[in-house]
């Protein structure tokens, strides 16, 4: 079977599990606090330029998402994301379970636009609504798309102009640095918003994010609410371990730039053979309109997600590519379309 239902079913990059290996028997303290996890977070801040930034390191996507924005906002704000976001969609309540409710502005590409927040400011104007304090963004977007940077120039200068925070979700922040429309650094990342993650679960290791705060005013007590939410992991050198392998040598770069060239490999390839995408993707998320003939065939020899349906005839396919995806992969799953659409 081929695989390409997601990018963080293999395990680790070899450098990620030669460091753990290396380190399995060192005992270090606890919670973080140890000198490997020091070591990884003084990387992070040296590769954002910001040596004010604080960077805590949990487990998982959702468990991040839900302490920052939870941490960041008193009980009667809310957040404003698109349909599409990650919050909103794939994480089964999580925000509203802390009991902050998310704005959903309706979007076909994923991408938040500054006229959504002027929309969701205007419709809450008062006490009898939930007060929007936090704008959430995913780079790159669950659809595949990226924000430029005068795309999140505007959204920075919104939120500015309202008094939000803006926040990013970089689950797979690596692939949109490293893709050929990508005009940003990870410098401008930080400086443009006022907290975000860096994604090592879905780029090469077993599991870790990493929340980088750069505005002062939300930084204080983080460990605190950390710690209230379960995620103080006690074997903390585990995620300083991952990381610090992973920002040395750029190596956090270079794998997200395989896995973009095999997502640009196959999005080509899809395009040559004559089928649609959903949306034009820059990253390795690619969507695709399935004939439900070739649909009932495919999904005997490959793994992808069957998103939902498109129209009658039609499935809305979503084929995803890792940092671990041969390019032999990629060419036989080419083939089998080409040779299902033929029949």
């Amino acid at each position: 079977m081929l695989y390409f239902m997601n990018d963080y079913s293999e395990g680790a990059h070899a450098k990620v599990l030669d460091a753990l290996i290396k380190t399995n028997m060192q005992q270090h303290v606890g919670y973080g606090m140890d000198e490997i996890t020091g070591d990884a977070k003084m990387l992070i801040k040296k590769s954002i330029n910001r040596l004010d930034a604080d960077v805590h390191l949990t487990v998982a996507g959702t468990q991040t998402n839900t302490i920052a924005i939870a941490h960041f906002l008193r009980p009667y704000e809310a957040v404003i994301a698109t349909d599409l976001g990650h919050i909103s969609v794939h994480e089964t309540g999580a925000i509203e379970a802390t009991g902050h409710k998310i704005i959903e502005m309706t979007s076909k590409d994923g991408i938040l636009t500054p006229a959504m927040i002027d929309a969701a400011i205007l419709k809450h104007a008062d006490e009898h609504w939930v007060l929007p304090r936090l704008v959430y963004i995913s780079n790159a977007t669950e659809m595949g798309t990226i924000y430029t940077k005068t795309m999140l120039e505007d959204l920075r200068k919104t939120c500015d102009q309202y008094g939000l925070y803006l926040y990013l979700d970089g689950a797979r922040l690596a692939n949109a640095l490293t893709c050929a429309d990508n005009d940003m650094t990870i410098e401008d990342v930080a400086n443009l918003t006022d907290a975000f993650t860096i994604g090592g679960t879905k780029n090469g290791i077993l599991f870790g994010e990493a929340l980088v705060v750069t505005n002062n005013a939300l930084k204080e007590h983080m460990r605190f609410s950390i710690k209230q939410r379960g995620a103080l992991l006690a074997k903390g050198r585990l995620l300083g371990v991952q990381f610090k392998a992973l920002f040395e040598d750029d190596l956090y770069f270079k794998i997200a730039k395989h896995t973009n060239e095999m997502a640009m490999l196959l999005k080509n390839g899809v395009l040559e053979l004559g089928y649609k995408l959903v949306t034009p993707p820059s990253t390795n998320l690619i969507f695709v309109v399935l004939p439900n003939s070739v649909h009932a065939k495919l999904k005997e020899l490959c793994h992808y997600e069957a998103e939902q349906p498109y129209d009658e005839n039609n499935m809305e396919a979503r084929f995803v590519t890792s940092w671990a995806t041969p390019k032999e992969d990629v060419l036989q799953l080419l083939k089998l379309l080409k040779d299902f659409k033929e029949i």
